[in-house]
């Protein structure tokens, strides 16, 4: 019912429009009739009535051909079936028409009177139905991109399911993977993990109980801050962390875990195999002018060759480029800075406009 609603006003202004040509042929075509008369300064009002009158039938029996392209799309007839049917229909169509005008000027005339206006009519009933067609062909086209944009939405909500699904996992498991750990040394501190451990998964289940991963900047550096006090007890004085962020920023939407793999990334690369201290950057920056978000992330660790970035089967950078390539296209961006010896950096920018993106 919506979709025929939604039609109504595009049938509406076609055969408006419709309408309007058929009038002004008319009147111009009634008009022409009395060329000479006008020449002389003469207007015979009831033959420019009669001559109007007789055009009606045309428009009006030409509607029907409406109708007759619809039945055949939804029948798919092939194309020389409809050929045949509309040349058929046209004859039909000019004949009819032309007998109001045949009675009302029923006088002796040459036959090449009568063949000419049969061919035209001929003619115009098949370009109306040619243009019906078209019209048809282009609704169609269009349902079809409609069609095709749902499933292509369908699709990227699929993958951004999974790409989330992996995420979750990813992080839990590394997460009990560093309180067991904590165990074997401290079990008083690995109690204390626990308890800030099940703060971190409340926050990552509402984000699966709200049907949307979206969350503000503020409460993924909550969620963030929870992660490294958690670390904090494994590391000591491994790990220290220098914050720079944008007081303006916290209410920026962002896809959740967005910011924590990455300081995960560095923990796991510069921390986790050595035993040197080390220093753990975080900076967030808005662009006062287009209100995109910045997120940058690094470390003091060994760094790594580019190109061994490149082909790296870590699952947390990979997974965050692609959810950023689906939510936001080029809109978003991800870039690593890193060499052997001098640290690693991953900057992360979202574009301001985020829930009409995801929507």
């Amino acid at each position: 019912m919506k979709t025929l609603l939604a039609k109504l006003p595009q049938l509406s202004l076609m055969w408006r429009i419709y309408i309007a040509a058929w009038l002004v042929y008319g009147i111009l075509l009634s008009a022409a009739d009395q060329l000479d008369k006008l020449a002389a300064g003469q207007f015979d009002a009831a033959r420019y009535v009669l001559t109007l009158a007789s055009l009606l039938p045309s428009p009006i029996l030409l509607t029907l051909a409406w109708p007759l392209t619809g039945a055949m799309e939804r029948r798919g007839y092939r194309l020389p079936r409809v050929i045949g049917i509309h040349v058929v229909a046209a004859f039909a169509f000019s004949i009819v028409s032309q007998v109001p005008f045949w009675i009302m000027f029923s006088v002796a005339k040459p036959l090449s009177w009568y063949v000419w206006p049969l061919l035209y009519h001929v003619m115009t009933y098949l370009l109306g139905a040619g243009i019906f067609h078209l019209i048809r062909a282009s609704e169609a086209a269009h349902r079809q991109a409609l069609a095709m944009k749902d499933a292509q939405n369908l699709l990227i909500a699929s993958e951004l399911s999974a790409l989330r699904n992996k995420l979750n996992p990813h992080f839990l498991f590394n997460t009990l993977h560093s309180i067991i750990a904590l165990t074997q040394r401290h079990p008083a501190a690995a109690e204390t993990a626990l308890f800030q451990f099940s703060d971190m998964l409340r926050y990552v289940l509402d984000t699966e109980r709200s049907g949307s991963d979206r969350v503000t900047l503020a409460a993924e550096l909550d969620f963030v801050r929870d992660y490294l006090e958690l670390e904090q007890l494994r590391l000591g004085e491994r790990l220290h962390v220098e914050w720079d962020l944008d007081e303006d920023a916290g209410d920026h939407l962002l896809p959740a875990l967005s910011l924590q793999p990455l300081v995960e990334n560095s923990i796991k690369h510069a921390f986790n195999p050595h035993s040197r201290p080390g220093i753990l950057q975080i900076r967030t920056r808005r662009d006062p002018a287009t209100g995109a978000l910045t997120m940058t992330v690094r470390d003091t660790g060994p760094g790594a060759d580019p190109a061994l970035i490149a082909t790296s089967s870590g699952l947390g950078l990979r997974t965050i480029e692609r959810r950023l390539q689906l939510d936001y296209g080029s809109r978003a961006a991800m870039r690593v800075q890193s060499a052997p010896g001098a640290g690693f950096g991953v900057s992360v920018t979202i574009p301001a406009v985020l829930e009409e993106s995801h929507a």
